[in-house]
């Protein structure tokens, strides 16, 4: 609507609605958190969660108009039409710009459950961000170092048990948690100093959704396998809020999720074996799929095949 702005002020007026957006919104979290935290009353809690979720669809919602009043952006989203806002998933995707986290956000807001991380237990000491992860109920895990279980053997699995004790409550509250498999932005110096096996992402670190799966496989139904490409090449987060990013292509893959990826990875070798081939098995075809895309794009076409 105001794309015909330059992209500095463009940039400028909508950093500023991003900043009133987060601490209004925030300020009513906080309060809301607060109940939660000391009316400890299941009824006052389960009314807090419904209007905390709320707050954060607004806060989405408020920022995904915020990015179409300044922005002409062509969004080619793939693959959404079964997703269930009332659904448990677990949410993989490719990693390229801080930009992906708002394009998630924007894309499956109100199609899934509130995007959630699994975080460091240690990490709801944070101040203010701590309590607010505690409050929209991130998943918070407990991770013992190998030598650390070297020298306390009786506590093997006892993190994988006390993070699922820890996710409980999703058994009957839909919940979509996130997992960027790279676990770092893409970018051609960290490409060739992995020496990836592979052409536009760099190699997945299995740990990270092999913990999540066996933490919370028995509580997650499917996996959602996102595919974010920016044919013009990623940008930052001013550049995606100055209007330099014109076109995003999004393309979902749902998978089942089985007892074949829901193991114990850290402890049984023929699963972890398993898994990684599992794992870059599909990425290789999200190799194949961005490569196969950025050609149809440089043609002229946008299907992928």
């Amino acid at each position: 609507m105001l794309d015909f702005l330059p992209g500095m002020l463009k940039g400028g007026l909508s950093f500023v609605l991003y900043v009133i957006n987060t601490v209004v919104l925030c300020t009513i979290l906080f309060c809301v958190a607060f109940i939660k935290f000391f009316v400890r009353i299941p009824l006052v809690t389960r009314v807090c969660d419904r209007g905390l979720i709320t707050v954060s669809t607004l806060w989405i919602s408020i920022n995904t108009l915020n990015s179409a009043l300044f922005n002409r952006i062509q969004w080619d989203v793939r693959g959404v039409e079964n997703l269930d806002p009332n659904g448990w998933y677990l949410v993989v995707s490719n990693h390229q710009s801080w930009v992906d986290i708002l394009v998630l956000q924007t894309v499956f807001n109100k199609r899934i459950p509130f995007l959630k991380f699994f975080l460091k237990k240690e990490l709801i000491w944070v101040p203010f961000l701590g309590l607010a992860w505690w409050a929209l109920d991130f998943p918070f895990m407990q991770r013992y170092s190998r030598k650390f279980l070297e020298k306390h053997p009786h506590l093997k699995g006892k993190d994988l048990e006390s993070t699922r004790r820890a996710c409980e409550k999703f058994r009957t509250t839909p919940v979509s948690v996130m997992n960027f498999v790279e676990g770092t932005r893409f970018s051609e110096n960290k490409h060739r100093a992995q020496g990836s096996g592979f052409k536009q992402l760099l190699n997945p670190r299995a740990g990270g959704v092999a913990f999540v799966l066996g933490a919370m496989g028995h509580c997650l139904h499917k996996v959602v396998n996102v595919t974010i490409v920016y044919p013009d090449g990623a940008d930052t987060f001013w550049g995606f809020i100055s209007g330099r990013v014109r076109h995003i292509i999004l393309d979902v893959e749902v998978l089942p999720v089985t007892e074949e990826i829901t193991g114990d990875y850290f402890n049984n070798t023929a699963f972890k074996e398993d898994f990684c081939v599992w794992l870059n098995g599909l990425w290789e075809e999200k190799d194949r799929k961005i490569g196969t895309i950025l050609d149809n794009c440089r043609s002229g076409r946008s299907t992928a095949s």
